[in-house]
């Protein structure tokens, strides 16, 4: 069964606690080519930023250099898309998680450089093996 879609991606629940989807959601990447560059704590931020409580919330910038090297020979602005963003929240009961990966053709949508879809289809083949390993 093919995880759901979204507007912008694909996504899995998870019957883990959020710091457990965390730990999977990171091997997973990491069985798949991809290093986390970047962690945003949505919650902290909001808390700190305009004081505001929000459901526990990361954003994590996932990058495959080789992947990126391509994407990034092939067209030298696309940098302004990556990394590529997979996101890890609590859900409403507060005992599961979703996990959620952007679509690489869904940020190439706005321009597309046909070059570029070839990189498109292997990061969106290596992110639904991320979240089919996730849902197994």
């Amino acid at each position: 069964m093919n995880p759901p879609t979204s507007q912008y991606g694909t996504h899995v629940h998870l019957d883990v606690p959020y710091e457990a989807a965390i730990e999977q959601v990171t091997a997973a990447l990491k069985a798949e080519g991809f290093g986390v560059l970047t962690t945003i704590d949505v919650r902290a931020t909001l808390k700190q930023k305009l004081d505001v409580d929000f459901r526990r919330y990361v954003i994590l910038g996932a990058c495959n250099p080789p992947l990126a090297h391509r994407a990034l020979t092939t067209e030298l602005e696309l940098g302004l898309l990556l990394p590529c963003n997979v996101i890890v929240y609590e859900d409403d009961s507060g005992a599961g998680s979703v996990v959620a990966a952007v679509d690489p053709h869904v940020m190439l949508a706005t321009g597309v450089n046909p070059d570029l879809l070839p990189v498109a289809d292997e990061v969106a083949a290596r992110l639904g093996r991320v979240l089919a390993a996730l849902a197994a």
